[in-house]
């Protein structure tokens, strides 16, 4: 009987200490997640705030007037995108781990024609960058959401969230028309493009996902998952977004300005540039809008076609989409995505700006 009791009250006691092992864990994870974020963020800030002290004076002590513009343009773009890049990892990090992918599924209708929209504008509520948006798209497939719809999230999700939105307004300061169009012409092509998918779309073209992988599905969920996605979407839209700046700062510096009055003098060919360099550039988005700025010799619809073509083609979103759909499919897609992106941009320029 006393041994009845004792193995009884034993295995209580053990599921008690286990519970409490498991809160402990959850709150040492989200300590551990919520400090990486805020000294990654001050650590790249630091950086950049140096650089811009020491690279000034470097450049006078050098005598290259160049270098120092070089400076004063890298610099501003890293400290005015790092804010921005931090919180929108910060929120996608979370959408991963703690939003379950079922929400989907109940949300959106059945017809793909209405789905497409509406999986287009959750966009809008439901931030995450570039980097996650694949394996996210991948995940809502295994989950039964429409091809379509997914792909239409997929281009969304990145482009028109409400960190990419603000930090284009402060890059673009007194020019709304220029986040309005932001958000037109993006939501323009998620929509377009998941409409043809539906239509022209083969299944032979498309590698579905069978199985969860990376921080962002749904095997990696609560805190552990928040921090996996955490450190590695800061990590490396960071990175991406420090070459990005370089590259900028490099283009305004190094071209000639007769080499840019061949592009700027003419509307489609300024367009085209920048909606190439985009592709090349790989710039994240939360942080693009900075760099779009910077390129003040072109204009504002090539700016804009800069802004609208980056989160959704270039270099490593092709390379994301070949390893979770399929080469087929992402030649395919980046291919007309790119078509439809800049089309959407030059109307909604034409229009708008």
């Amino acid at each position: 009987m006393d041994s009845e009791h004792g193995g009884r009250y034993g295995g209580e006691y053990g599921a008690y200490g286990g519970g409490v092992r498991s809160v402990a864990d959850r709150l040492r994870a989200a300590v551990r997640a919520f400090v990486y974020a805020v000294v990654g963020g001050v650590a790249l800030i630091a950086i950049a705030t140096v650089a811009s002290v020491l690279g000034p004076t470097l450049a006078l002590d050098l005598y290259t007037p160049a270098v120092a513009a070089w400076w004063t343009v890298f610099t501003a773009v890293v400290v005015q995108g790092v804010p921005f890049l931090l919180l929108g990892t910060v929120v996608s990090a979370a959408i991963g781990a703690f939003v379950p992918e079922k929400v989907f599924t109940r949300l959106l209708p059945r017809s793909q024609a209405l789905a497409v929209p509406i999986a287009g504008a959750a966009g809008v509520v439901l931030p995450g960058c570039e980097c996650a948006s694949v394996p996210v798209a991948g995940s809502l497939m295994r989950r039964g959401v429409a091809p379509a719809a997914a792909l239409a999230f997929l281009l969304s999700a990145p482009a028109i969230n409400p960190v990419v939105l603000v930090a284009t307004s402060i890059a673009f300061p007194g020019q709304p028309n220029m986040v309005l169009g932001r958000l037109m012409a993006s939501l323009a092509t998620a929509v377009v493009m998941g409409w043809l998918w539906a239509r022209f779309g083969r299944e032979e073209w498309l590698r579905k996902p069978t199985s969860a992988n990376g921080p962002s599905s749904s095997s990696a969920s609560g805190w552990r998952g928040f921090l996996a996605g955490l450190q590695h979407d800061f990590l490396h839209a960071g990175g991406f977004l420090v070459l990005g700046a370089g590259a900028a700062a490099t283009f305004n510096i190094v071209v000639p300005r007769s080499v840019l009055d061949v592009f700027t003098g003419s509307a489609w060919l300024s367009v085209l540039l920048l909606a190439v360099l985009a592709v090349v550039l790989c710039v994240c988005s939360e942080a693009d809008a900075f760099v779009a700025a910077s390129l003040s010799g072109f204009s504002p619809t090539a700016r804009l076609a800069f802004m609208v073509v980056g989160p959704m083609v270039d270099l490593k979103l092709i390379a994301l989409q070949a390893g979770t759909f399929g080469r087929s499919f992402a030649v395919r897609f980046s291919s007309v995505t790119w078509v439809v992106a800049v089309t959407s941009s030059v109307a909604v320029g034409w229009w708008l700006l």
